[in-house]
């Protein structure tokens, strides 16, 4: 990743195998802000000043152009799982697939210096896939989710940022079923039925 992104310094790692497994341990900096939520989904609106959604803006565009092998998203996963939870016929075809983060939500940015924390699920996803992923993750809290879409807009309002939404809608009712994030099940729903229907 490029040294200009907003995140702790990696130090130092060490891989090993066990079995057929393949592990990595990493060591980063001490981060100098803490996380925005102490959880996943969000439970109130962070008090973000313009130049923190500016860095996020900067972050998000540098790393949609970062080149790599690795995978957030997966064609399979999507064809399959895309129409059995979202409960309608749909198109599994991304628009347009660039690089992600992978996992953002809240408790993976500091603030209110802007950091990127967790980093070790990054990889190729649809395009617009960490904006929609912030987005979903935030639909308890609908100002925080209006602050989302606003701020952006160049992602979200577009068919591509439409379809990563769906995707990441996709992927969080799939936790719900395995009892996470049930909380989110009835946003996630209403959210995916307008996109829907704006579809249609």
């Amino acid at each position: 990743m490029p040294t200009t992104l907003p995140r702790p310094k990696l130090r130092d790692l060490h891989d090993w195998n066990h079995g057929s497994w393949s592990y990595r341990a990493e060591l980063y900096d001490r981060a100098s802000s803490p996380a925005a939520s102490k959880t996943a989904v969000l439970t109130h609106e962070p008090d973000l000043p313009p130049s923190w959604w500016d860095g996020l803006r900067r972050a998000l565009h540098t790393i949609s152009r970062v080149r790599t092998h690795r995978r957030t998203a997966f064609q399979p996963f999507l064809d399959h799982a895309m129409p059995r939870y979202l409960g309608a016929p749909v198109d599994t075809v991304a628009p347009s697939w660039s690089t992600a983060h992978g996992d953002l939500h809240f408790a993976n940015l500091g603030a209110p210096a802007l950091i990127l924390f967790d980093w070790e699920g990054w990889g190729v996803a649809p395009t617009g896939y960490d904006a929609a992923m912030l987005h979903s993750y935030s639909l308890l809290v609908p100002s925080a989710a209006a602050r989302i879409r606003k701020e952006l807009a160049h992602i979200l309002d577009t068919p591509a940022g439409r379809f990563a939404e769906l995707v990441t809608i996709t992927e969080l009712l799939h936790l719900t079923v395995r009892s996470e994030e049930t909380e989110l099940r009835t946003p996630l729903l209403r959210r995916a039925s307008h996109l829907l229907e704006r579809a249609r």
